[in-house]
């Protein structure tokens, strides 16, 4: 059965920044896309950035740009968000997601949550 296993959340205050990693298992990391995906308060899930399997190839949602950056580590099977000039807005449960070839998630971990709050 596929693992992925968030960790790094917490409560910070605004325009601070928190690290996520996720750590996978049971499957060859290296040959699949990765995303980070939140779920804010009463709110649907959003999409926040993916990267690709090789880990040279990212993309943002427009909110996030310039704030957060995502990576891979294939050799540790772990997938990263630092996560800078936080805002309230960015209060979430942060999932990270295995993708599919076409972009579809199939796995998904637990979540981690962030809280940002003065």
């Amino acid at each position: 059965e596929v693992q992925l296993v968030e960790s790094g959340g917490g409560l910070v205050q605004p325009v601070g920044s928190l690290s996520l990693s996720c750590a996978a298992s049971v499957f060859t990391f290296s040959s699949y896309s990765m995303s980070w995906v939140r779920q804010a308060p009463g709110k649907g899930l959003e999409w926040v950035s993916i990267v690709n399997k090789g880990g040279a190839g990212t993309a943002y949602q427009d909110s996030v740009k310039g704030r957060f950056t995502i990576s891979k580590d294939n050799a540790k099977s772990t997938l990263y968000l630092q996560m800078n000039s936080l805002k309230p807005e960015d209060t979430a449960l942060y999932y990270c997601a295995r993708d599919l070839p076409d972009g579809a998630p199939d796995y998904w971990g637990q979540g981690t949550q962030v809280t940002v709050s003065s």
